[in-house]
């Protein structure tokens, strides 16, 4: 099975949930998220994730000084995000169960 195309396809969730723990910038979102275990996560996919769930309206973002560089821009949920991520968590939770139904019942 590719793993890749299973993060595709929750990539906007695994954002929203390292964002509801906090808030976080770019590269920050990334390393928490291979940090969980999405090894496989590239930093270009991340990006375009939380613009597109910016523009979506789904974050807020401010700019904050950084002592190791430039500024860095920051990702927070706003209301809308907490409840696209609610959605989007019951959605994933119902297909997990039907998932391991299906594979318990696969095994004969």
């Amino acid at each position: 099975m590719d793993s890749s195309q299973l993060l595709k396809g929750v990539l906007d969730l695994a954002v929203l949930a390292v964002l509801d723990e906090r808030d976080g910038y770019g590269y920050d979102v990334v390393r928490r998220l291979r940090e969980a275990g999405l090894v496989e996560v590239g930093d270009a996919s991340v990006y375009g994730t939380l613009r597109r769930l910016y523009k979506a309206g789904a974050l807020t973002s401010y700019v904050m000084a950084s002592d190791e560089g430039p500024h860095r821009k920051y990702y927070g949920l706003n209301e809308t995000g907490r409840s696209m991520y609610a959605a989007q968590a019951r959605t994933w939770n119902s297909f997990v169960a039907t998932m391991a139904s299906l594979l318990k019942e696969g095994r004969g």
